[in-house]
C-alpha cells in the first residue's frame, strides 16, 4: 500500500502560510460549483503521462486559450475544473511540461507521477491484526458487564480516552453533518457502516472524474481496507453490532482515490475528491494519506510546485464552501519544524532517490496546505505514539492513533492499537497518524452537530480551544536506551508532540 498516514498543517505558522500561498500566486475563487467537464477525447492506453495544468485566471478566455495550448503541446484534455483553473491532462508528448509552462495563462504545470500511465498512499503503520471470533468471544463478554455498551466496546479504549463513550449519550451527533472518507474506499455493506452511509455524497474519483454509479466508492478488494477502517472510527453505529464510532449519529461517505494498480492516491484524483466532497455538502472532510508520488512537494521543482497548486486550490475552494478539512500528520517521526529532513521514499512510483528537503520549503501535501488540520497521534498513555510525526507550529491537535511497543491498554485483548471495522462484515486493530485524524473528525463532526452554523475556521478553533494538553514530556525515551527519541518544543498550550492538545468529544458535546 502506498501511504496512509496523517499529515501536518500551517495552523500557527501564518507567515508560511501566506507565503505559501504568495509563491504559488494563486488566491481562492469565490466560491462557485465547480462541475468538471469531461473531454470527449480520453487519452489511450501507452507511455502517458498525467499533468495538474493552473491557470493564472479563471475566466473563460484563459480556460480556453490554455485549452487549446494543451491540444498544441500534444495534450489531451480529461477533465477541467474551472472554477479552481485546474486542468487535468494526459500526453505522451515528454516536453509537453515544458511546452505548456511556457504557455500564455498558465501559473503552474506538472507531472502528477514520474512513471507512464499503465492499460499507495495512507498512513497506517503496520499490517492489520484482524479480530478471531474466539477473541471476540471474550471481549463480548467483557464488554456486557457495561449498560449500553457495543459487543466490541471493551476494546475501544481509544473512544473512553477522549470520552466519547460518555459524549454518545448526550449528543451521538447530527445526521444533518456528514464526513467523507477520501481514502480506499468504503464498504458501506459493512452492519456497522450501512446505518450511517451516505451514497449521495460518495462516489470514486480515481482519475480525477466523479463516477457516482452505485457502488463506485467500495474498495477494489478485501485487502484496500484502510478507508472501511478510518469510515468506522468515525461513525460506527451504535447498533448493538460490533463497535462504535466517535460520532455515532453522524453520517460517512466514501470518496475512493486510491489507483487500482498501485494503491497510490495521485494528485487528480485528490482534486476531484475535495471538488466533490464541497459540491456535495459534506461539512467535514479526513485525509488520513500524502499525495503520491512525493512524501515532500518542493516549490523549486515544477512538477512538485503544481501538484501543491493544484491540490492547495481544490482543498481552499472546499473551505470556501464550508468544508473542514483534516489530515493525519505521518508516520515517518519526522520533526516539520525542523531544519532538514532526509526524504529517502520520494518518488514512490519509480524508484526514490535520497534528498535532503526543508520541511518549510517542501510540503507534505494536504496536510501542511492552509487551514487544514493537522492530527499527530497518541496512545492509551496520552503519551505521543513512537511513529508519529510532529512540530511545533505544525500540529494543530493530537488524538488516539495506537502505540503497539509502548502504551499497552488494560483492556480483553491488551492490544494497543486501534479496532475498526473491515471489509465484508470483519474488524481489525490498526495504529498510524490514519487513525488519529478521523477521531479528530469525528470530535470536528460533533461539534458541527452542536454548532451547525460553525464556519471551518471557527470549528478548527473549537477543536483547539476544547483540546487537553498533556504539555511536552520532561523525557521521551520510549526504548530507554539514554537517548531522547524526539524533542518536544513548545509549552503547556502550545507544543509540537500535542498542538493545542488532544481532542475531547466529551467537551465538544457539553
Amino acid at each position: 500500500m502506498a501511504h496512509l498516514r496523517s499529515r501536518r498543517r500551517l495552523a500557527l505558522a501564518v507567515p508560511v502560510v501566506l507565503s505559501l500561498t504568495a509563491s504559488l500566486g494563486f488566491l481562492p475563487v469565490a466560491a462557485s460549483a465547480a462541475e468538471p467537464a469531461a473531454s470527449a477525447a480520453r487519452a489511450a492506453d501507452g507511455p502517458n503521462l498525467a499533468y495538474v495544468v493552473n491557470t493564472k485566471s479563471t475566466d473563460r478566455h484563459t480556460i480556453g486559450a490554455v485549452t487549446k495550448a494543451i491540444s498544441k503541446a500534444g495534450g489531451t484534455v480529461v477533465v477541467t475544473y474551472g472554477k479552481i483553473g485546474v486542468i487535468v491532462v494526459h500526453s505522451a508528448n515528454p516536453s509537453f511540461g515544458a511546452e505548456i509552462r511556457a504557455a500564455r495563462g498558465v501559473r503552474s504545470a506538472g507531472a502528477t507521477r514520474t512513471t507512464p500511465l499503465v492499460a499507495a498512499g495512507t498512513t497506517d503503520e503496520g499490517a492489520a491484526d484482524y479480530l478471531t471470533a474466539a477473541e471476540a468471544a471474550r471481549v463480548e463478554a467483557v464488554s456486557a458487564r457495561t449498560p449500553e455498551s457495543e459487543p466490541l466496546e471493551a476494546d475501544q479504549w481509544d473512544l473512553r480516552s477522549i470520552g466519547a463513550d460518555k459524549a454518545a449519550k448526550i449528543n451521538p451527533g447530527s445526521r444533518k453533518v456528514t464526513v467523507a472518507v477520501i481514502d480506499t474506499g468504503v464498504d458501506d455493506t459493512h452492519p456497522d457502516l450501512a446505518p450511517n452511509f451516505s451514497a449521495a455524497q460518495s462516489a470514486n474519483c480515481v482519475g480525477g472524474v466523479a463516477d457516482t454509479s452505485a457502488g463506485a466508492w467500495r474498495p477494489y478488494t478485501a485487502e484496500d481496507y484502510h478507508g472501511t477502517h478510518v469510515a468506522g472510527e468515525i461513525a460506527a453505529a451504535r447498533n448493538g453490532i460490533g463497535v462504535a464510532g466517535v460520532a455515532p449519529g453522524v453520517k460517512v461517505a466514501g470518496i475512493k482515490v486510491s489507483d487500482p494498480d498501485n494503491g497510490l492516491f495521485y494528485p487528480e484524483s485528490v482534486v476531484c475528491a475535495f471538488v466533490f466532497a464541497a459540491d456535495h455538502g459534506v461539512e467535514i472532510t479526513n485525509n488520513s494519506y500524502y499525495v503520491d508520488p512525493w512524501l515532500y512537494n518542493c516549490l523549486d521543482d515544477p512538477d512538485q510546485r503544481a501538484i501543491v497548486d493544484a491540490v492547495n486550490r481544490a482543498q481552499l475552494y472546499a473551505t470556501k464552501k464550508g468544508t473542514l478539512n483534516l489530515a493525519s500528520a505521518g508516520n515517518s517521526s519526522h520533526d516539520l519544524d525542523s531544519d532538514a529532513i532526509v526524504d529517502d521514499s520520494s518518488p514512490d512510483d519509480s524508484t526514490p532517490v535520497t534528498r535532503t528537503i526543508d520541511p518549510h520549503e517542501c510540503f507534505d501535501v494536504p496536510t501542511q496546505l492552509p487551514g487544514v488540520v493537522t492530527v499527530s497521534a497518541t496512545g492509551v498513555d496520552n503519551v505521543k505514539s513512537y511513529y508519529s510525526t510532529y512540530g511545533n507550529g505544525v500540529i494543530d491537535v493530537a488524538a488516539p492513533g495506537g502505540d503497539r511497543k509502548y502504551q499497552i491498554p488494560d483492556t480483553p485483548s491488551k492490544n494497543g492499537r486501534i479496532l475498526s471495522t473491515m471489509p465484508n462484515g470483519e474488524y481489525a486493530f490498526l495504529q498510524g497518524t490514519s487513525m488519529a485524524s478521523p477521531h479528530a473528525a469525528g470530535v470536528a463532526a460533533l461539534l458541527k452537530s452542536k454548532h451547525p452554523k460553525a464556519t471551518p475556521a471557527q470549528l478548527q478553533t473549537l477543536l483547539k480551544v476544547q483540546a487537553n494538553n498533556p504539555g511536552c514530556p520532561t523525557s521521551y525515551d520510549q526504548d530507554g536506551d539514554g537517548t531522547q527519541d524526539a524533542v518536544c518544543e513548545g509549552g503547556k498550550r502550545v507544543n509540537g508532540f500535542f498542538g493545542f492538545g488532544i481532542v475531547d468529544a466529551l467537551r465538544a458535546v457539553k
